[in-house]
């Protein structure tokens, strides 16, 4: 492939993916609006029209926002490769850094450089989506201190995680000779679930607070349940969600022996035990037909062709200047290839988003059958209205973008499904 082919090619789907993501984000807006002045026949018993307008405005304040963050990123990344953004930081480095750091010194500079740059330029939207849009419509509850500390948290916390892993597969790209990236994958990978092993006791503490449930009842009928179902935790938790948003939610966490239950205590203020119970099965339904660790297994399969992949584009000269940089003669390029396959790799694989969301629905219908099958339909679906209506959840989304985008089915459809269960 020649340069200039790399760049048409770049180019077009770059302009490709903003005009879909647009297309499509329009046709929700539009069906969303539409849809707003009436509850669908469904749901009529079940949800006020207060509500159903309530979660409409939600979806379409966020649509339009994401409309603004999806043209400003393309723009962002036009600047970093073909507009010579990136280019131009190396070569700052290359003369500023290089002579005192030396070559693995001045490649994770480049690297800390542009995370810390990037963190600054996504900054003000983070900023806007948690203060003005999340505050207008009634789900943050966090104040600016607190916010402030978890960006300085992440920062922190990313750095002492993500500098030593990115210093090791620098260092093996520049020694380990052709077959780098299979020794590269290799560390990638021990690092994740060494991840997966330390986030419950030591990461996310950092972030929340979590205290062992105390409801004896819902406690003896959650452990009942587990027993029922074969499953193993190493303790029932309740962090502390209110404290930042009025968003609910439940998840498992860990790996192997160390798997904890974690309920915010915004889901245990809303929902009865039977259904607290119903929306655990739900979670439970996902470790029995193991689809935890056929994502994690898939997850790592695509990481081994992206390394073997990034191996051979790193020697490819059109590579770099086909995506706005000048490869260097004279110092190593391992970190630029790095910077570049992440920034567009999302551009080409954008398309095949819909293969990955249908396969999480239909994993997320298999764990609703396993629910109904250990708990009970009708308290799955009362827990799964309550929370599309403390979430704000549209109930009337657009087919094509629910087909595109969602992991999780609408409303309508899991509750189709359960009530042919029932």
């Amino acid at each position: 492939m020649t340069t200039s082919i790399l760049t048409v090619l770049f180019a077009a789907f770059l302009v490709g993916s903003l005009l879909l993501r647009v297309w499509l984000a329009s046709r929700q807006i539009r069906h969303v609006a539409t849809h707003r002045h009436s509850v669908p026949a469904a749901f009529e018993a079940t949800v006020s029209l207060q509500a159903h307008q309530r979660a409409a405005d939600y979806t379409l304040a966020k649509l339009r926002l994401g409309l603004l963050t999806t043209a400003f990123g393309a723009a962002v990344l036009l600047g970093w490769t073909l507009l010579g953004g990136l280019d131009a930081l190396n070569g700052w480095l290359l003369a500023e850094a290089r002579p005192a750091l030396g070559d693995l010194g001045y490649q994770l500079a480049l690297l800390a450089a542009f995370a810390l740059i990037t963190g600054l330029i996504d900054l003000p939207f983070e900023a806007w989506t948690t203060f003005r849009l999340e505050q207008r419509h009634g789900f943050n509850h966090t104040t600016p201190g607190l916010w402030l500390a978890d960006q300085a948290k992440g920062v922190l916390v990313g750095a002492l995680l993500g500098l030593p892993i990115a210093a090791l597969i620098l260092w093996l790209m520049g020694t380990a000779g052709a077959t780098w990236w299979l020794w590269a994958w290799a560390v990638w990978v021990g690092f994740n679930l060494l991840v997966l092993v330390l986030y419950p006791t030591v990461i996310a503490p950092i972030f929340n607070k979590f205290q062992p449930l105390e409801d004896g009842a819902l406690k003896a009928r959650v452990e009942g349940l587990m027993a029922r179902c074969g499953f193993a935790a190493k303790g029932l938790f309740v962090m502390d969600g209110s404290r930042r948003s009025a968003h609910a939610n439940a998840y498992f966490t860990g790996f192997g022996a160390a798997k904890r239950v974690v309920f915010f205590d915004t889901l245990l203020s809303k929902l009865s035990p039977p259904e607290v119970e119903a929306v655990l099965a739900h979670e439970l339904g996902h470790f029995k037909h193991r689809h935890v660790t056929k994502r994690i297994v898939a997850m790592f399969a695509l990481s081994l062709a992206g390394f073997a992949l990034l191996g051979w584009l790193s020697q490819q000269v059109w590579f770099y200047a086909g995506l706005g940089v000048r490869p260097s003669l004279d110092a190593p390029n391992d970190a630029l290839a790095l910077l570049l396959f992440l920034l567009v790799g999302p551009v080409f694989s954008f398309f095949v988003t819909p293969l990955f969301a249908s396969l999480s629905r239909r994993h997320e219908f298999e764990a609703d059958a396993y629910a109904c099958a250990q708990t009970s339909a009708r308290d799955l679906g009362g827990a799964l209205l309550k929370l599309y209506e403390d979430n704000a959840s549209t109930l009337t989304p657009d087919r094509l973008y629910v087909r595109f985008y969602y992991s999780h089915p609408p409303a309508s459809e899991r509750l189709a499904a359960m009530g042919a269960l029932a």
